[in-house]
């Protein structure tokens, strides 16, 4: 291809983005170069704008596209590619959803069958001055390496739906299935943006009896209702973490919750997820990916007495993609799901959206290319 596309680059802590031009790359053997359709702004991503995640200062080689919730067309088929991972015929102008990050296949964790573990798996590291470019979701393309996970969008499931599904839906998918939430199950789920609201719906359909959410947005909490929630707990009522776990136990009985999961992403909440748990309950960690961003205390005597436990995941697995387009599928009319993507923007007003989704102003700020 001689065309050229449009990235809008991160070159550092505090500086807007550029948005730069580069060559549209031919896909290699194996490859899938993809036609970006919808690329959203999760909360880890926030996390690296506002500087949480100091890329810099983590020795990530800028500049880089951010970016890593999206969906997108098939724009070209490498040689060798004729079907998707599932076996479905692949063409040009499909559309498909994929993995951000690419497991090794052969240190320890992925030869356990744990790819989401992968220590390769740091997908933000590649820098965008290299071919082939668009190595991230804020740009006009997107390169698939040879091989990689891919699966076709159904036609009865629309861009805005999907383009989540890359991340956030995949990740409570996977973490409610690590952490074994069961059937008749209690759940606490500390924190309703987007990972939040997915996970409510999840754990409603996994068979939880009782869904608590917290969250201190009207909004938000009006969505985690809709989405499943039996009991919302307002950090403006409960406005100390004790206040919010007395409320926590006087729902549940006194007894406190099997399941808690924590997706706010901020270190001073897991203690109070902790807190949560009943005597045999476990604790899902998925929120906080900012090393160096603080640390919680908490009283190992309280966890073993207890005999709590906690699961801290990243990433999913190889099969999550699948599962979570067929839970949209099956779900679609049951769940208002565009409602989690508020507002669009152009990729020219990514600063703008970044700034105010950082500010609440909206849930999930969709980039529509």
């Amino acid at each position: 291809m001689s065309e050229k596309g449009r990235a809008a680059i991160y070159t550092g802590l505090g500086k807007p983005m550029e948005i730069v031009e580069y060559p549209v790359p031919d896909p290699e053997p194996g490859a899938i170069l993809v036609k970006v359709s919808v690329a959203n702004i999760c909360g880890s991503d926030l996390h690296m704008w506002r500087g949480d995640m100091d890329l810099g200062a983590l020795g990530a080689p800028l500049p880089v596209v951010l970016g890593h919730e999206m969906t997108g067309r098939v724009a070209k088929l490498g040689a060798g590619v004729g079907t998707d991972s599932a076996g479905q015929p692949l063409k040009e102008g499909d559309r498909v959803v994929y993995p951000y990050f690419y497991p090794c296949g052969h240190c320890p964790a992925c030869l356990k069958g744990q790819h989401a573990a992968c220590p390769m798996n740091m997908f933000f590291v590649v820098p965008c001055q290299v071919p082939p470019h668009f190595t991230g979701a804020f740009a006009d393309y997107y390169y698939l390496r040879p091989n990689h996970t891919v699966f076709k969008v159904p036609d009865d499931l629309s861009d805005m739906m999907v383009a989540s599904v890359n991340c956030a839906l995949s990740e409570v998918i996977y973490g409610l299935e690590v952490v074994n939430l069961r059937f008749g199950e209690t759940v606490v789920i500390q924190g309703a943006g987007g990972l939040g609201i997915y996970a409510t719906a999840v754990a409603r359909e996994m068979g939880a009896q009782r869904i608590i959410v917290i969250d201190g947005i009207d909004e938000r909490l009006g969505t985690a209702r809709d989405f499943g929630a039996d009991e919302t707990v307002d950090l403006k009522d409960f406005k100390t973490p004790m206040e919010r776990v007395l409320r926590v136990r006087e729902l549940t009985g006194g007894w406190g919750a099997d399941v808690v999961a924590e997706l706010v992403g901020f270190p001073g909440v897991v203690q109070e997820g902790l807190d949560m748990v009943c005597n045999g309950g476990r604790l899902l960690e998925i929120g906080n990916v900012s090393p160096g961003h603080g640390t919680f205390q908490a009283d190992p005597a309280a966890l073993v007495m207890g005999s709590k436990s906690m699961f801290c995941v990243v990433m999913y697995g190889r099969d999550t993609l699948k599962k979570a387009l067929d839970f949209l599928s099956r779900t679609k009319t049951k769940y208002p799901f565009e409602r989690i993507l508020s507002r669009s923007y152009r990729l020219e007003d990514i600063d703008r959206a970044f700034a105010e989704q950082d500010k609440g102003l909206v849930s999930r700020a969709a980039i529509v290319m």
